[in-house]
């Protein structure tokens, strides 16, 4: 709720368990009194009467305090806010004009002292957490205004004896592995400058004092909802403040503002918790499932994709055989990947003539749907709709669609360019082809890839926030229009994962590389912020295809189970002992699927070390399930016992699988004890169910 006291010129923006206190002083700019523990309107009306620092002369005493930060007088911090006038002007002088709001929102309203250019601050709270989303509409009624720097929000962290910044990093094959470190002085910043949100990084960060752990210590967080180029700064100020601060764009694409014009900023959402890192996560999951995810009471379904076992060559009676494979082991969800349409026969054409391959499926799709539909499964297909090669019967005809720059040399990623979505044009031409894609056929599920960078794009800044926003229409509609179809978000693996774009998706491909040892550390790091009911996961084939290691066909499984469980291996090449095992596997992930898509997360032990483990509770407290992956046993010792999370200590849980009835208080300290097979890549799930107790249920 938002709480106001207008005497002070105070608002107070409180969660269940958090408050981010706002105030307008002397200078009428919104400086954070507080972010963290709960307060009423009483105890945060108290703040401003605090001893503030003394004045120095060359320095502005609000610096690193100020929740709207814009360039200009003695402020020499980042600035998340700057503007250049026409007359190239460059200082904003912000002056307070009003608000309005209710109990979940808020706008604070700004206007600069002499240019008709004004701004607001919009604060929303969605039920139910701790998280507050936040964005800038910026207006300009005059002369053109160039905005150089917009960022959707600075949030402001209290005084702490240290600054550690948590955030990941990769590439392709490598995305999202954790990294900490202390925050340095000055401005450190993390950033995509490809038109995606990339492999490299991901925008979000979170900040603690440097003693929080898995399960204890405060964290202060934020994440921003955008799918093309984004900065996030984080800041050390001498003075012994830090801000974040987290926006679309890059250097150096600015925006052009005409008379009369608006720059609305995507959402980026900030979140206060106490409990170390494994509640911050909780914290954001609970939040997706409830504010950000189009169907978050959904359980995603047990995919096939035919990529790894076929590539390119796609034909319908090599697609069947596949199908009726993947129906036998209990695939929900069969999806053909590339190679179905246009002249595809390799990745040099092909890209932008979205009809069916007239050899390879003389009869369009239509006999390979009706046969998944009638092995019980959904159908599911592959389109990569950004993006054309030359060799195409699109490129042929528009040439001038792709993301370019005159006399500049075409770049090619994978014989492939980007379209430029954000003209009118291509959007309209995206939209009607896959609408009558799905229109046309009983299509269930499209695998939406985007596998290469802009180029050549140069500074036009509606080009880089065009495409994406177009991209979000794009999807907007079609979804409207066919409400059955789920999307999964892929960008050559893990390149577009962030909270705008899983608006209008269901779930998002992790990772192109799928061995399994590797995959405990995508997975990891990709938890800190997103719920396993994103994350799609897949088994396939040993030696893998990607690093060529050699894994038990058991431990792949386990792995892929803590997401959305899919398998793309060669199905036609396995045993008939491996696929049976594989449908006792995706049978036992069925059991446990409520759990681990809808469940609390609660990270055990982290995958640098020889053992480690992940459990998710039911959010009655009443089921958990526990996998554990070994991936080496070292010197012939004994496995330790796992210590759980969160189960009632007097409660009694029943391992589902070998009967055995174990306390909670003994599993809370002493931990579990999983049966692991001997040797290398060993693991375990474990499935407990509380026991009801009638005597205590009656006293309860």
């Amino acid at each position: 709720m938002i709480a106001h006291d207008a005497g002070q010129r105070l608002w107070v923006l409180s969660g269940p368990s958090s408050s981010y206190v706002l105030h307008l002083g002397d200078t009428g700019l919104p400086r954070v009194l507080h972010w963290g523990p709960r307060l009423t309107l009483e105890q945060a009306a108290s703040l401003p009467r605090l001893p503030q620092p003394s004045f120095r002369p060359v320095e502005d005493f609000t610096e690193g305090t100020l929740d709207l930060t814009a360039a200009g007088g003695s402020r020499f911090g980042q600035a998340g806010l700057q503007v250049r006038f026409a007359d190239g002007t460059r200082d904003l002088e912000l002056v307070h004009t009003g608000w309005r709001g209710t109990d979940r929102e808020l706008v604070l309203t700004y206007a600069d002292r002499h240019y008709p250019f004004t701004v607001e601050s919009h604060y929303r709270l969605p039920g139910g957490g701790d998280v507050v989303e936040r964005h800038l509409v910026l207006r300009n009624g005059g002369e053109p205004v160039t905005v150089v720097r917009a960022d959707s929000a600075t949030w402001v962290l209290p005084r702490l004896n240290g600054y550690r910044l948590s955030s990941v990093h990769g590439r392709w094959g490598a995305e999202t592995l954790p990294h900490r470190t202390e925050l340095p002085y000055g401005e450190t910043l993390l950033t995509s400058r490809r038109g995606v949100t990339s492999h490299q990084a991901n925008p979000w960060a979170m900040i603690d004092d440097g003693s929080a752990g898995e399960e204890h210590g405060a964290v202060y967080s934020c994440a921003l909802a955008w799918s093309g180029s984004w900065r996030l700064t984080a800041q050390r100020l001498p003075t012994g403040r830090a801000t974040l601060s987290a926006g679309f764009g890059h250097d150096p694409v600015t925006w052009e503002l005409g008379d009369g014009e608006e720059l609305v900023t995507p959402v980026c959402a900030g979140l206060y918790t106490e409990g170390g890192f494994g509640a911050a996560s909780r914290a954001w999951h609970d939040y997706q499932l409830r504010h950000v995810l189009p169907h978050p009471g959904e359980e995603r379904p047990v995919l096939y994709n035919s990529w790894e076992a076929t590539g390119f060559d796609v034909t319908l009676a090599g697609q069947t055989r596949l199908a009726e494979l993947a129906a036998r082991i209990g695939v929900e969800l069969f999806v053909v990947d590339d190679g179905w349409f246009g002249a595809r026969t390799g990745d040099a054409a092909g890209l932008g003539d979205w009809r069916p391959n007239p050899d390879r499926f003389p009869d369009g799709l239509g006999p390979l749907i009706d046969r998944v539909h009638g092995l019980g499964m959904r159908f599911g297909l592959w389109v990569e709709p950004e993006m054309v090669n030359p060799d195409s019967d699109l490129y042929r005809a528009h040439p001038d669609w792709v993301i370019h720059r005159p006399h500049r040399s075409r770049t090619e990623f994978r014989n492939q360019l980007v379209l430029d979505v954000s003209r009118a044009e291509v959007a309209g031409w995206l939209h009607r082809t896959l609408d009558e894609l799905l229109t046309e056929n009983a299509i269930d599920f499209l695998k939406w890839d985007m596998n290469r960078p802009f180029t050549e794009a140069g500074p036009d800044e509606r080009l880089w926030a065009g495409h994406v926003r177009n991209v979000y229409d794009v999807l907007d509609r079609l979804r409207a229009a066919h409400p059955h179809v789920r999307i999964e978000s892929c960008s050559s693996g893990g390149g577009r994962v962030d909270l705008g774009i899983l608006r209008r998706t269901d779930q998002v491909w992790t990772s192109d590389n799928t061995d399994a040892l590797d995959r405990l550390d995508i997975q990891y790091g990709f938890s800190q912020l997103y719920p396993a009911r994103v994350m799609g996961a897949w088994v396939t084939d040993s030696p893998n295809p990607y690093t060529r290691r050699e894994i038990p066909l058991d431990f792949r499984f386990l792995v892929a189970m803590a997401g959305v469980l899919g398998v793309g291996g060669d199905l036609a090449a396995w045993s008939e002992a491996e696929l049976g095992r594989a449908a006792e596997l995706v049978a036992a992930y069925k059991r446990i699927r409520p759990l681990v898509q809808h469940g609390r997360q609660y990270r055990l032990l982290p995958p640098d070390g020889d053992l480690s483990a992940v459990q998710y509770l039911s959010p009655d407290g009443g089921e958990a399930a526990i996998l554990v992956w070994r991936r080496a046993r070292r010197f012939g010792e004994e496995d330790p016992g796992i210590p759980l999370r969160a189960l009632d200590p007097g409660g009694r849980y029943r391992d589902r699988s070998t009967g055995r009835v174990h306390h909670g208080a003994v599993l809370l300290t002493h931990g579990l004890f999983p049966e692991l097979t001997p040797g290398d890549y060993a693991g375990a799930l474990v499935h407990l169910v509380r026991e009801r107790d009638s005597a205590r249920d009656t006293e309860g």
